[in-house]
């Protein structure tokens, strides 16, 4: 049978003091005005009887609840975009904040009970957040509360934080350039003149324009460009082996993801193509797989759990409205050799 809730009063009688007192000790006001005794006494009867403040009802009084909600798609249930959560959690906790995780599965009608849960709730603040960048479209329910979209994006809701692909893609080919490569660089998983245009997200668009800007800006063409609709190891597999074939076959390829990069690791073991020694590879994402290559894969890693502190962050102070974006760093692994 559960026991009475231990109320401010039940601390104050035991400590001796008024309630008021107690009150005002436990939440830490400064110039109290009252003993050190009196404070040993409130902390001590508070830990005896096992008190814990009715964040409920501080709550009413503060209009504050301390509690973040953070719904998302399949970010909590999915490995590739942990870190997002990872850095909204640990954000919430330095600031005294709890955080409710609601997932919905990209379900309409889930988003809208999510949504619900959390407003019934009266958080503080609410991250909407998918595993992959794009747009989100949210139920028409009135939201009041402050909304950062993470790796995501909304019209009706203008805070969004997202990775800088642009600089992502820029700092892949400098991986490149920098060992000296300057020609026979291929780039696979994504061709203009295949796809006229259409990306997978505004934010592959500004990878592949960084990318695309930053080989321009040095004079560079690609050898050959691959387009792979999914960005998985069998096609990056598949691709590799075609271009391993050619009669001039690349030097160095610009993998559009680690998991082309994985393929193409298999592709070159198999057609006994030495990495970095005949071919240099570099990639995006940082999966988690990536350090276990061998060599392991250089990467331009998603910086996950720095978007999601940074969520919580523009949640506690918030900044004028529009994408704050987060720089993506390189991962120097030993894919990549300088040119002799």
């Amino acid at each position: 049978m559960l026991s009475k809730r231990v109320t401010l009063a039940d601390v104050a009688r035991k400590a001796g003091l008024s309630v008021s007192a107690a009150s005002m000790i436990l939440n830490g006001r400064p110039d109290t005005r009252l003993s050190q005794d009196a404070h040993d006494r409130v902390h001590a009867a508070a830990a005896e009887l096992g008190y814990r403040p009715n964040v409920a009802a501080r709550g009413l009084k503060t209009d504050k609840t301390h509690t973040f909600a953070f719904v998302s798609d399949v970010v909590a249930t999915t490995r590739f975009a942990s870190g997002l959560i990872k850095g909204a959690l640990t954000a919430a906790e330095a600031a005294g904040h709890v955080m409710m995780v609601l997932e919905t599965g990209g379900d309409p009608k889930r988003e809208t009970e999510a949504i619900g849960a959390a407003l019934d709730r009266q958080v503080d603040g609410i991250v909407f957040a998918t595993m992959r960048a794009r747009e989100l479209f949210l139920p028409e329910i009135r939201i009041e509360t402050p909304v950062v979209m993470l790796n995501a994006t909304n019209a009706r809701f203008p805070h969004a934080v997202l990775p800088d692909e642009y600089g992502g893609g820029r700092a892949a080919v400098h991986v490149l350039t920098d060992a000296g490569f300057r020609e026979g660089i291929a780039l696979l998983g994504q061709s203009d003149a295949k796809e006229k245009g259409l990306f997978r997200s505004a934010t592959v668009a500004q990878r592949v324009a960084g990318i695309r800007d930053t080989m321009a800006e040095l004079g560079l063409d690609f050898v050959s460009e691959t387009s792979v609709w999914l960005w998985e190891p069998d096609e990056g597999y598949q691709a590799t082996k075609r271009l391993l074939r050619q009669k001039n076959p690349p030097k160095a390829i610009v993998a559009m993801n680690d998991r082309l990069a994985f393929g193409a690791y298999q592709a070159a073991s198999e057609a006994g193509v030495r990495i970095p020694e005949d071919l240099s590879i570099v990639s995006f994402d940082n999966d988690e797989l990536a350090a276990y290559l061998r060599p392991g894969l250089t990467t331009v890693a998603l910086p996950h759990e720095a978007m999601g502190s940074r969520a919580v962050e523009l949640i506690l102070q918030p900044e004028p409205a529009g994408e704050t974006l987060i720089p993506m760093p390189v991962i120097t692994r030993d894919s990549v050799r300088p040119v002799d």
